[in-house]
């Protein structure tokens, strides 16, 4: 691949951006979401003050804005992405058909199939946010010059995972603690191992960033913009700073911020780079956002009033439409995002 070489020592470090440094790593890179989780630590005694911030009306809009709108926003992208119809006629047309199938089976079947659903959308989270680190930290070393060679990008690969693996580890109705009671395999016998095994990843989530910058630096790749370390450690201040029920509520937030930092900027890219285009880029930004927000509204609060309304219970409902919004989501990431030489995604990182 070829790439532009930086052009200056300050450029090698600090990277070349898609809008400018502060943009890029505050949201994209998630630096804004270090010092929002600075906050909420450091106001952790003040328990008083921190419920009026959680407080179930302030998240339902935190969730809206940020959450439902980020899992549209992929929706939105795979629709307006130019060539998808064409190229992936199956997760245009057919796949949402086969969620809406599953959905409909895993809510009136919850007890001996809905929940085995649910289990696989809290295993793989972890697993998607891991996924988006690690390739938005490897797009930002090519843009900057540093191209990285096949062992050093799974030295970044493993990195990245190591959230997954604690996840897998920790989490009591899901990852490996599921996996083994889907096979009858009762975890309790090797609980000292596992807890051996969470206390090793916990050292490592310190210590690999800071190894796999020096030796990147050290090898022929070149030296990591530093925004490409800070998507891998956000990434991992998500999931070890809070408990496991409160990680997925601030890293869903904190992720849906820097998915809809980077998907406005693809999508506004491709807009521009039209023949016929007549607008200027806020307002193509302003306009797919305006779309994500109503669609995310419908997935997340219409859809599961409708199965309420066709006699399958709330809890049910709410639950198992949230877990497969979450799988469609991974899913239609793993091809909207991919970078092959005649993709409009790689003209964009090129560019």
């Amino acid at each position: 691949m070829k790439s532009t070489q930086p052009r200056s020592p300050s450029q090698m470090w600090v990277g070349r951006t898609f809008v400018n440094p502060v943009f890029d790593y505050l949201l994209i890179g998630g630096g804004l979401s270090l010092l929002l989780v600075a906050w909420i630590v450091y106001l952790g005694a003040d328990q008083k003050f921190l419920r009026r911030f959680t407080d179930p009306g302030n998240l339902a809009w935190f969730f809206l804005l940020s959450n439902a709108a980020h899992f549209a926003a992929s929706t939105v992208r795979l629709y307006t992405k130019p060539g998808t119809y064409r190229s992936m006629p199956f997760l245009t047309y057919s796949f949402p058909v086969v969620c809406l199938l599953v959905l409909t089976v895993c809510i009136a079947i919850p007890g001996d199939i809905g929940r085995h659903l649910f289990a696989l959308y809290l295993t793989w989270s972890p697993y998607h946010y891991a996924a988006q680190a690690y390739g938005l930290s490897v797009m930002y070393c090519y843009r900057s010059g540093c191209i990285l060679n096949n062992f050093d990008k799974r030295l970044v690969y493993w990195t990245c995972l190591i959230p997954f693996f604690y996840n897998c580890l920790s989490t009591e109705s899901a990852g490996l603690r599921w996996l083994l009671r889907f096979v009858s395999i009762e975890v309790n016998n090797n609980y000292a191992m596992v807890a051996q095994a969470v206390i090793l990843l916990r050292i490592l989530v310190v210590i690999a960033p800071v190894a796999l910058f020096f030796w990147v630096m050290r090898s022929k790749s070149g030296t990591m913009p530093l925004i490409s370390i800070l998507l891998v450690v956000t990434n991992s201040v998500w999931w070890f700073v809070f408990p496991i029920h409160q990680a997925f509520i601030w890293a869903t937030i904190f992720h849906g911020l820097q998915y809809l930092a980077i998907v406005i900027i693809f999508h506004l890219r491709d807009q521009m780079a039209r023949e016929d285009n007549r607008f200027p880029a806020a307002f193509h930004a302003i306009a797919f956002y305006a779309m994500c927000v109503p669609l995310g509204y419908a997935l997340f609060q219409c859809l599961p009033w409708f199965y309420l309304w066709s006699g399958f219970g709330m809890v049910e409902s709410v639950l198992l439409v949230t877990a497969v919004i979450n799988i469609h989501h991974f899913v239609v990431d793993a091809y909207i995002w991919r970078l092959k030489s005649s993709d409009p995604n790689r003209r964009i990182v090129d560019a």
